[in-house]
């Protein structure tokens, strides 16, 4: 690890120079380039002077052991010795969390799939307060939502809602929110009080371009129709909707959120591509179970990865066995508590090989 720190430590002094030669800052595609590839490389960097540091402390302190014979003196080094061996332990794990390979998707924006399972308009409901979740947390990183394709109920749930969220680090934040989210309350339709229990299937996926994936407009299949509120009835009078079919694999994308046919047509696009560069990923490793499959499941109960208890205001994460008693605040956006625990259980299982 010493020897992989050195050279980024080397790598690191190295653009420095490249940033403050001329030709470099003339240069504005290349020197931004630089300038992010620094920016990465920094953390990296300054926790191993960090550590270097530390390691010049404890040889002080050891050479005080050696030589002195003050035992009062030889206490505070033996103290100072213990503190320095901690404060050596976790920055040198932090460096090996620092040093993992990282996901080249991390820093794109995500298209999240929100549909309600098991339940019926219960869970349309919770889909709702889901992508409202998601939404509040957005915006508390100053990201930006678009929907992009919904399905509304007639007491306001969703049975769909696509949408897309903007940000640098978005996929990186919320790719461990794919999944099953169970919910237990009491619904509004209830009439004797009894707690319910709906679920509702989330995916997320990292947004592509065009020059990440590229389709055939030979192998899309497009129709357009009137696009319909809840209960079918028309809220267009002309042929605005539209739904795509990828031939290859009959993968089917409707949009009708736009009075435009262009712009349905282009978010619906924009979901397909997402789709079939998330089948390419997981043809590329094929060891691992099939990603949005996994996320989404069948949309039954069993499959959860998280449950909202709202009568005891407590929301749990089976995956790492996180409960939280603050089901309120969660679902206003406060996710960084437990996106940060998720990032870090999978952080380490990744150090472990698993």
């Amino acid at each position: 690890m010493f020897d992989k720190l050195k050279s980024v430590e080397k790598r690191y002094d190295d653009l420095n120079q490249l940033l403050s030669d001329p030709k470099i800052i003339s240069q504005q595609s290349e020197f931004q380039k630089y300038a992010r590839e620094q920016s990465e490389l920094a953390p990296i960097v300054n926790r191993f002077q960090n550590l270097q540091k530390i390691n010049r402390q404890l040889e002080e302190s050891k050479s005080i052991l050696n030589e002195e014979k003050d035992a009062e003196l030889i206490e505070m080094a033996q103290e100072d010795m213990a503190d320095l061996e901690i404060k050596k332990q976790e920055t040198v794990e932090a460096l090996k969390l620092l040093l993992l390979p990282k996901d080249p998707r991390d820093e794109r924006n995500v298209i999240v799939e929100i549909r309600a399972g098991t339940g019926g308009e219960e869970a349309a409901l919770f889909s709702n307060d889901l992508f409202r979740m998601y939404s509040r947390y957005a915006e508390e990183k100053n990201w930006n939502v678009e929907v992009l394709s919904s399905s509304l109920t007639g007491k306001g749930g969703f049975k769909e809602v696509i949408f897309n969220i903007s940000g640098k680090g978005a996929y990186s934040k919320l790719k461990y929110e794919g999944g099953t989210h169970r919910v237990q309350r009491v619904p509004d339709t209830e009439s004797q009080g009894r707690i319910h229990t709906s679920a509702v299937t989330v995916a997320v996926l990292p947004e592509v371009e065009e020059v990440d994936i590229k389709i055939n407009p030979a192998d899309v299949k497009l129709d357009v129709y009137r696009s319909s509120g809840p209960g079918g009835q028309s809220v267009n009078t002309t042929d605005s909707a539209v739904r795509l079919t990828y031939i290859p694999t009959g993968i089917v994308v409707t949009c009708q959120d736009e009075k435009s046919q262009h712009k349905n047509r282009e978010k619906a696009m924009k979901v397909l591509r997402a789709r079939l560069y998330d089948e390419e990923q997981r043809k590329q490793q094929e060891a691992m179970a099939s990603e949005r499959k996994q996320q989404v499941g069948t949309g039954d109960r069993s499959g959860r990865i998280r449950t909202y208890n709202y009568p005891q205001e407590r929301i749990t994460d089976h995956r790492i066995g996180l409960t939280l008693h603050k089901l309120s605040f969660v679902m206003e956006g406060d996710l960084d508590e437990i996106i940060d625990a998720l990032t870090l259980y999978f952080q380490t299982q990744a150090l472990k090989g698993e």
